[in-house]
């Protein structure tokens, strides 16, 4: 579909080019035109229903159980297991998210640096990638 809208839109181009000369039809110009923008619908056409294949797995495959919701996140806070973490803490090396962090903030004791622990997240190209393997 997408290749199908580039080649209109060339012929398209080509008619409203050939409208434009001195000895032109100007008809051809209006003609040109209405095919170089029918072109642009298919091609962006094509491209969402490629997007909308290329996506469908990657939504079927996400878990549709409620109690998916209440599981802890892998790799979440060390102290109430419960939220992503924001802050590492090098002196005790915990991973501690926003409520923890207000219990825990020693000012004097501790050293906060943004945490590298991310939950469990996967790529939505990779997604895409296994289901048309």
């Amino acid at each position: 579909m997408i290749a199908f809208g580039i080649l209109i839109v060339l012929i398209g181009l080509c008619l409203a080019f050939a409208g434009l000369g001195s000895h032109g039809d100007k008809s051809l110009v209006g003609l040109g035109s209405a095919l170089f923008g029918a072109g642009a619908l298919m091609i962006a056409g094509g491209i969402y229903l490629k997007a909308l294949v290329l996506g469908t797995p990657a939504i079927s495959n996400a878990p549709t159980s409620g109690s998916a919701s209440n599981r802890k996140p892998r790799g979440g806070c060390d102290l109430c297991h419960k939220e992503m973490p924001v802050v590492h803490c090098k002196v005790h090396q915990f991973h501690l998210c926003g409520d923890c962090l207000a219990q825990h903030y020693d000012f004097r004791a501790c050293v906060y640096v943004p945490s590298t622990r991310r939950g469990e997240t996967r790529n939505n190209r990779s997604l895409a990638a296994k289901a048309h393997s």
